[in-house]
């Protein structure tokens, strides 16, 4: 089921968050993903709405909305990954808003294949601003 995040999930959700990012950017150290842990937690979980896929009382994913368009966040816990819950996130935001856009690292190869299975097509590629990394500008429209 998928239903608005709810302030007493946010550990868990950023649980997910933490351990996920780690696990899906070995190309980036350890430390980057562990110092911007309250950033995300503080800043830019309060200003996003916040998306949760939950089953049998366990939070196996989510995604993060800003601005009505940006995909700011979509993560799946690792043991639930590969069962159709980030696809079901992403169409759920599909129906509700006409355009999506999201920034994706180069190296993360599965993720942009998943985006691009999803409909998603590279806009542009530029270094992200707080890693330096390379990532892509991916954009759907409905």
């Amino acid at each position: 089921m998928i239903k608005q995040l709810d302030n007493s999930n946010i550990k868990e959700v950023m649980d997910i968050w933490l351990k996920t990012n780690i696990a899906a950017h070995s190309f980036i150290p350890k430390q980057y993903w562990i110092k911007n842990y309250s950033i995300v937690k503080d800043e830019y979980i309060p200003i996003s709405e916040t998306f949760i896929y939950e089953e049998d009382n366990i939070i196996k994913g989510f995604i993060s909305m800003i601005d009505d368009y940006f995909i700011g966040a979509l993560f799946v816990s690792e043991k639930y990954q590969r069962q159709g819950i980030g696809r079901r996130l992403l169409n759920y935001c599909k129906s509700i808003y006409s355009r999506l856009k999201l920034c994706v690292y180069v190296e993360n190869k599965k993720a942009v294949k998943f985006y691009k299975n999803c409909g998603f097509v590279i806009e542009k590629e530029q270094a992200n601003e707080d890693s330096g990394y390379m990532e892509y500008v991916m954009v759907w429209i409905k």
